[in-house]
């Protein structure tokens, strides 16, 4: 098979997945803590999610980037119907907080075919890979340490989030960041745009965002493909 010279990677949904316990557990952390109106699970459950939606798409659309503490914020003034005095919440304390509850609920590998088609890739094609996330509740800094943990950062020549650039694909010049950086991966030489490819689960962030600067693009998970497509084109 032929092989591509730099393999990109979106990474929630694409090579990993939350574990429902966490955000089961974030929810009753947050209807205990942060709930003086007494709203019930389910209404702090759906704050969760409508939060999450909307930021996505919000990042979608500008192509910036909302962080994680204003986001954790939102849910707060939303479960309390916009009452609740923000400045009384230590957002570097609730951070830490969620990120130790992260390590109890870790992050799930997307399938049993995820590290074996990285480390193929690895082992057999030559080429570089990296990392392109946009984030949400969870920061870069943090999905670093996960991906340690789950040893899959050594599959990775870099990685790059939007909290930590202040970018959110599809935005061309986040795509455009990658580039910079596999110039420097290949010492200022730069590599043919087709021999690049961007691998994520959205249409609009991945797609579309790879399409638009020139790159080749796959489409897998939340279709018929699968990251397998990669090493047994059909």
């Amino acid at each position: 098979m032929q092989y591509y010279q730099h393999y990109s990677f979106d990474l929630w949904l694409t090579l990993i997945k939350s574990n429902s316990g966490f955000k089961t557990e974030r929810t009753k952390i947050f209807h205990r803590d942060f709930n003086p109106a007494n709203k019930s699970i389910a209404d702090v459950a759906l704050a969760f999610r409508q939060v999450d939606l909307m930021c996505n798409t919000i990042n979608e659309r500008t192509g910036k980037n909302i962080d994680a503490d204003e986001m954790y914020l939102m849910v707060i003034s939303m479960i309390n119907d916009n009452q609740f005095n923000l400045h009384d919440i230590d957002t570097g304390k609730l951070f830490d907080d969620m990120e130790r509850l992260l390590f109890n609920y870790m992050p799930i590998v997307y399938s049993a075919e995820t590290n074996e088609v990285l480390l193929h890739l690895k082992q057999n094609s030559g080429a570089t890979m990296s990392l392109l996330s946009n984030t949400g509740f969870i920061k870069g800094v943090t999905l670093r340490k996960i991906l340690a943990e789950l040893g899959m950062n050594e599959y990775f020549n870099f990685q790059l989030y939007s909290d930590e650039v202040g970018l959110s694909k599809p935005n061309a010049a986040l795509f455009n960041l990658m580039l910079k950086n596999i110039t420097l991966l290949y010492n200022h030489v730069d590599i043919d745009l087709k021999n690049i490819i961007h691998i994520g689960d959205n249409p609009k962030a991945d797609i579309e965002g790879a399409n638009a600067v020139g790159i080749k693009s796959l489409l897998i998970n939340s279709n018929n493909k699968s990251i397998t497509s990669l090493i047994n084109p059909c």
